[in-house]
């Protein structure tokens, strides 16, 4: 019986889960596929720490050409991370000749292009279940599942750590390094979450996302991006007195004046299903133009779910392998010569409602000062909510507006925390109702 060969670069958390999966799953991947996939060999630099998943002694090496110069190895699982050094794995890899399965989020939206199209020359392709939304079935969703629809938008929680942190913030008041610290305890983040928390890895995926929901070309270096590191549990408190729920989010949207891609902290109605999205979980909300609104839910990272989504890759490559039917679907859904390039909006030019927390001090005027700036803008207050001294020297003045011009917000916020009566620089916070 004729078996596809593998070879793994990179034996860590995720590559665990790919190696207990392939052996818990193999006789059931067996009946699915018709041949098993046998894994040949696991390269990685330290092959002594330990492990939750053992191998055979005899398959491990330090030196990913092992893999690479295999030939009855038809299938490269890149899991080290990082850049350069994985660019020139799978790179190597598609130049043998060799198919390509990544959960590499970070090096697919900074040469997910250039690797792409090395593969469609090589006729070879690269499978990247994994490296968007963990053990949720987002890409195969998106490339096959709705291919026969036009995607209107698509938004939601993309990243489990902030998710988790913004969860305990909303729960119990913690402070946000609070939150971050239990969160690094308890495995959800990293000693350095910077790519986390600031959302850096919800716009890689975003960007991934994005260009097979528009059919254009990755596109990372256009996403808006901001973090929840300067969140105040105040103003989770504050929004939950309007009916809001605090959410990072990544949106994306065709609009008539091109391509909305941002993510950031944003308020969503607690009455939105992605409102009841807790802890480490991801949630991806769908909009197209014949099914209409769908949502997928589910564990965006850890050892089994990821390992779920390589294996998922795997079964799909040996497919097309034993069917001699390579790139049967393009990378990024639309065929090579079909992608657009579509005008990406500054965040600007975008229309949305917003979130403000003035910190003033207490005396008469104050409300009519602002509000008289904010007219003069453009911009119209929906809300207000006036409190007894937050601090000892101010008065948190909370309002939200009607959709308003960010620019115009920007111009109006600059102007008004000039003010002789405000404190400190006002809070912003976008606002999706209408989600």
């Amino acid at each position: 019986m004729r078996k596809i060969g593998v070879g793994l670069v990179g034996w860590g958390t995720v590559g665990c889960g790919v190696v207990q999966t392939l052996r818990d799953n193999a006789g059931l991947i067996e009946s699915r596929l018709g041949t098993a996939i046998e894994l040949r060999k696991v390269a990685d630099l330290d092959l002594d720490r330990p492990r939750p998943v053992s191998v055979p002694r005899e398959i491990l090496t330090t030196n990913a050409d092992d893999i690479l110069d295999d030939p009855e190895i038809q299938i490269v699982i890149e899991l080290m991370g990082g850049l350069n050094a994985a660019r020139t794995i799978i790179t190597r890899a598609l130049e043998k000749g060799k198919y390509v399965v990544t959960a590499n989020k970070a090096l697919l939206a900074h040469a997910g292009n250039e690797l792409f199209e090395l593969a469609l020359r090589q006729g070879r392709s690269i499978g990247f279940e994994a490296s968007v939304a963990g053990g949720i079935p987002l890409i195969k969703s998106l490339r096959e599942g709705l291919a026969g629809n036009r995607i209107n938008k698509i938004f939601g929680i993309l990243n489990g750590t902030a998710n988790f942190i913004l969860t305990r913030m909303t729960e119990e008041k913690l402070s946000f390094s609070a939150a971050l610290k239990e969160a690094q305890e308890l495995g959800y983040a990293e000693a350095d979450p910077t790519l986390d928390i600031e959302g850096i890895d919800t716009a890689h995926k975003l960007a991934i996302a994005s260009a097979i929901c528009f059919g254009t070309s990755v596109q990372f270096d256009k996403v808006h991006i901001e973090g929840i590191s300067k969140i105040d549990p105040v103003d989770i408190q504050f929004a939950e007195e309007f009916g809001y729920q605090l959410k990072l989010l990544a949106i994306a949207r065709q609009t008539n004046g091109g391509l909305e891609m941002r993510v950031h902290p944003t308020l969503i109605p607690r009455t939105h299903v992605l409102a009841s999205v807790k802890g480490a979980y991801n949630a991806v909300h769908i909009e197209g133009n014949a099914v209409g609104d769908i949502m997928l839910y589910g564990m965006g990272a850890g050892m089994m779910p990821t390992g779920s989504a390589v294996v998922s890759d795997l079964i799909d490559i040996a497919r097309d392998i034993l069917s001699n039917t390579p790139s049967r679907v393009p990378p990024l859904a639309f065929q090579p010569g079909r992608l657009q390039d579509i005008p990406i909006k500054s965040i600007s030019d975008v229309f949305t409602s917003y979130y403000f927390r003035f910190s003033a001090v207490d005396r008469p005027g104050v409300l009519s000062k602002i509000s008289g700036i904010l007219g003069k803008h453009r911009i119209s207050i929906e809300a207000v909510i006036q409190k007894g001294r937050h601090r000892q020297d101010s008065v948190p003045l909370v309002m939200i507006t009607h959709e308003a011009l960010e620019r115009d917000v920007r111009n109006a916020l600059d102007e008004i925390d000039k003010l002789d009566v405000l404190l400190a620089p006002t809070p912003l916070i976008r606002i999706e109702d209408n989600c």
